[in-house]
């Protein structure tokens, strides 16, 4: 069975709405992916300075912002539609939407863009809601990416996701996976106050030097001392993190090379222990997400992981930058399918799920 699916992610880095569209197939329980298009379409200025700000609105100005962000995503992707010229070529859309409140112990997850908004502006049908009936199963809600890495990618042994989150997936003894610690969200708040968007290819990191005392301080945080399952909120990086880089009178240099360490500490102690091994062929590690683009982070993280028998695979820049987008669409067809596309060993949830809230359009 093939589908072509759109898939949408607005993650925490605040890069802009990702949008893949996806030929997906599937045969005898295998499945192929070709990312046939994929645009990142940049917030402007009214949703780049809202965003941020959504956690203080009252109820209705919350669900005001969610109706019009999702008739905003709605129109870019009718504006992607048309310029790839995919009218009448689209079966669904997966929409992931953006994360205001994630606050799973308390069973809440909330994304911005309301899914019937989308399919009323686009007249196609619409998943959303994506984790919502994991964290109702008791679950972390997140990450929901491992499903879309076990379907697709069979020949990994893990996969880190270097997004405004990092996030890692463990395949074996069994499938495992959790959020790491806050990386871009951190590293492009930072390289702001020297007027650049973000750290490109980590140059200023390069040039910095590792303060050990905040290092330490910022790996001695109560998270990176919980087993998973367990997922991190927006705000542990742009509040937590920054707070504490706020502290220290430091060139912006230093603390962009003091995170950088940070987060491959971090990556280093999610690995399971023991790995080092007699075996002559060495363990793969997929790395997608803006940071994989990052070359000073990669270098760093390579130079840290080889001893341990671990090869960074970084992909072509489609899959780096849209890995997550074409999950989405898979998972909506998943949901389509009525098939489970939330693992429970991910997340801790009860039982696998069928997530996902669909929406007709026209």
């Amino acid at each position: 069975m093939i589908y072509h699916a759109i898939g949408t992610m607005s993650g925490s880095s605040m890069d802009g709405l990702d949008i893949a569209y996806c030929r997906l197939e599937e045969t005898g329980g295998q499945w192929q992916y070709e990312i046939v298009h994929a645009d990142c379409i940049p917030f402007h200025e009214e949703w780049k300075n809202a965003l941020p700000n959504l956690t203080s609105l009252s109820a209705k100005d919350l669900m005001m912002a969610h109706t019009a962000f999702g008739r905003w995503m709605g129109e870019a992707i009718l504006e992607f539609i048309s310029t790839h010229q995919l009218q009448y070529k689209v079966h669904l859309i997966a929409s992931h939407g953006h994360t205001v409140f994630h606050d799973p112990a308390k069973g809440l997850s909330f994304q911005l863009g309301d899914g019937a908004t989308i399919a009323a502006t686009t007249g196609l049908p619409v998943v959303s809601d994506l984790r919502n009936m994991d964290v109702a199963l008791g679950g972390q809600g997140a990450p929901i990416v491992p499903i879309g890495e076990k379907l697709l990618w069979k020949d990994f042994d893990y996969f880190l996701n270097i997004g405004g989150i990092s996030n890692i997936s463990i395949t074996h003894p069994h499938r495992l996976a959790f959020d790491v610690c806050p990386a871009n969200r951190v590293l492009n708040l930072l390289a702001q106050k020297l007027g650049k968007p973000y750290d490109e290819n980590g140059h200023e990191a390069s040039i910095g030097t590792v303060h050990v005392r905040l290092l330490h301080e910022l790996n001695a945080l109560d998270y990176y001392r919980q087993a998973p399952p367990k997922s991190l909120a927006n705000e542990f990086g742009s509040e937590v993190i920054m707070n504490i880089l706020q502290g220290y009178e430091i060139s912006v240099q230093d603390k962009l090379r003091t995170m950088v360490e940070h987060i491959v500490d971090q990556v280093e102690r999610a690995l399971p222990s023991g790995l080092q091994t007699t075996d002559t062929t060495n363990q793969q590690m997929m790395v997608t997400g803006g940071g994989a683009l990052n070359t000073f982070l990669i270098q760093c993280l390579q130079s840290r992981l080889q001893a341990r028998q671990i090869d960074l695979i970084v992909p072509d820049s489609t899959l780096i930058q849209y890995k997550e987008a074409l999950i989405m669409a898979l998972i909506g067809v998943l949901r389509w399918r009525e098939e489970s596309n939330v693992l429970q060993s991910v997340t801790g949830a009860s039982r696998d799920s069928v997530g996902g809230a669909l929406w007709m359009g026209e």
